[in-house]
């Protein structure tokens, strides 16, 4: 027979082989498929975690400039300076005045930061305290005995500046003398 008709030929069942390979076909067709979402799920998540990151350095940045901006808008330009005893108590700021110093036979040690007036009336050991608060007499309240870097101005409760803000003090001091100021 050369010529089936198609409206009256019933189609043949397909042999074993063929039913087998049919199947092999749709499972890879769906295996494919599958691969193809699970790659593309991968690729988002992939995606999501790269764009967290992106978002979390961004962030940390941000951070890290508004806490340096912080800083240097924080940072104090002038701090006050109380003169101390050896043992913390407040004095009046002549003691720790370079011309008081030298005309009662004193002398400043660099390597401590004291000011040793060696006899007479305010004989002893004084050094300034930076940013620290306190009437004479009462032990010093806060600050500390580090001085403070070269740009701050430091300005003691009579209003002498200590140390001026720059990069270098040379001059006239407020006090009228010449070269740096007590306390520097």
């Amino acid at each position: 027979m050369r010529f089936q008709d198609p409206d009256n030929t019933t189609p043949r069942e397909p042999t074993l082989a063929e039913q087998r390979a049919r199947r092999k076909a749709e499972q890879e067709e769906r295996e494919r498929i599958e691969a193809q979402e699970v790659a593309r799920q991968e690729a988002e998540r992939k995606a999501g975690t790269r764009r967290k990151v992106l978002i979390g350095s961004g962030v940390t940045v941000g951070l890290v400039g508004v806490v340096a901006a912080w800083y240097v808008v924080g940072k104090p330009d002038e701090v006050s300076a109380v003169c101390t005893d050896a043992n913390g108590v407040v004095q009046n700021d002549e003691y720790c005045d370079d011309s008081y110093i030298a005309s009662h036979g004193g002398h400043y040690d660099s390597g401590t930061g004291l000011w040793i007036i060696p006899y007479g009336v305010g004989a002893g050991q004084y050094r300034y305290n930076y940013g620290g608060t306190g009437t004479v007499g009462t032990p010093v309240s806060g600050g500390t005995y580090t001085k403070p870097s070269s740009n701050t101005s430091v300005k003691t409760s009579s209003g002498k500046t200590v140390q001026r803000g720059g990069f270098g003090i040379s001059g006239k001091s407020s006090t009228g003398g010449t070269g740096k100021s007590g306390g520097s």
